[in-house]
């Protein structure tokens, strides 16, 4: 088959997935905060929170239409919120460093629009500077790599982009490694983003837009085409195109699949619909990726789980999966050969 491996199920020991190693490669930055966590940051400041976030957690959503999307949007927004201090924001890079540690992640590429927190951190330089700081602290405490990925956001004005690309390219080989394009994909097009790319393009850096998630496959087509993608957040429904399905595994184009905020959003019915299958089967490069944990109550374990559950996939695909989250990040190339001899050890125990 055109993967290289099998996708039915394998006899197998249902060995551990959390011991498995892996990259964690889809990860947004408030999105990445624990439960506990936002309620007592929200406890300490007084900060009065939706139900959604407190006794309906993890909230019911739905992009299907834009309030749906408006709704999701919001609830992020208030949990943007009670990131207040230097501490918080340390405390959120430790906490998520941590908990991927424990689901066996050992690179963790972290996604972050500083233009969100500027008003609060003293501007985007001093808020990334802070960010990078945390990233190495965590790093030092947990041994889990991190790198970041500066996002810009569809919903604001492309010059924006810009500054962010210019921001993102004076921090190469100093802890960022891409620049990506985030938020709903309905909004705004794809093309006036093109000049915020190539600066970043020039500098070096991973590109990353988010696409073919909300829309179809002329999203992702469009991300490829106009902003020389080079992994795409979601992607998932290129499937929709055999023909682009077929570029993008020839290409190696990564696609970041986030299958349990794919159907608490209303893009699959349900777990078993995500097509990882047919991803798969016609050699596509996924890494699984948890999104928002915060919002979908789900983390990178849970993606493997599932697709595991849904889909019947024996230890070797789970092993390949996690083989292509390593060869499709940014991390160092020692630490990626540690983490492929690592999940071949995982397959031979």
């Amino acid at each position: 088959m055109a993967g290289g491996f099998e996708t039915l199920p394998q006899p197998s020991g249902r060995r551990s997935i959390h011991d498995l190693p892996k990259a964690h490669l889809h990860l947004h930055f408030t999105g990445s905060m624990r439960h506990a966590t936002l309620m007592e940051l929200a406890s300490r400041d007084g900060i009065r929170l939706p139900e959604a976030l407190v006794s309906s957690w993890p909230p019911k959503l739905s992009a299907a239409d834009e309030k749906g999307w408006f709704r999701f949007q919001r609830l992020y927004d208030v949990a943007r919120s009670v990131l207040r201090t230097e501490a918080d924001v340390r405390r959120l890079l430790l906490e998520a460093a941590q908990d991927d540690a424990r689901e066996g992640s050992r690179w963790l590429e972290i996604q972050v629009d500083p233009s969100g927190y500027a008003a609060r951190f003293d501007g985007i330089t001093s808020f990334t500077d802070l960010v990078l700081d945390a990233a190495r602290a965590a790093t030092e405490t947990t041994g889990v790599g991190i790198g970041v990925v500066i996002a810009a956001n569809r919903t604001r004005h492309p010059l924006d982009a810009r500054t962010l690309a210019r921001l993102a390219s004076q921090y190469v080989d100093r802890g960022v490694v891409g620049f990506g394009l985030s938020n709903d994909e309905r909004r705004g097009s794809t093309v006036d983003f093109e000049r915020a790319f190539a600066i970043a393009r020039r500098a070096g850096l991973m590109l990353a837009p988010h696409g073919g998630e909300l829309l179809g496959a002329q999203s992702v087509r469009d991300c490829l085409d106009t902003l020389h993608a080079d992994r795409l957040g979601h992607g998932v429904r290129v499937v929709e195109d055999a023909a682009l399905l077929e570029r993008v595994a020839e290409s190696q184009v990564a696609l970041e699949v986030c299958p349990v905020s794919n159907v608490a959003l209303g893009v699959f019915s349900d777990l078993s619909s995500v097509p990882l299958p047919e991803l798969l089967e016609a050699g596509a490069t996924v890494a699984l990726g948890a999104d928002d944990p915060l919002l979908f109550g789900s983390r990178l374990a849970g993606q493997y789980a599932t697709m595991r559950a849904a889909h019947g996939l024996g230890d070797n695909v789970l092993a390949e999966l996690a083989a292509m989250s390593v060869r499709a990040s940014r991390a160092p190339d020692s630490l990626k050969s540690q983490m492929l001899r690592g999940i071949s050890e995982w397959l031979a125990d």
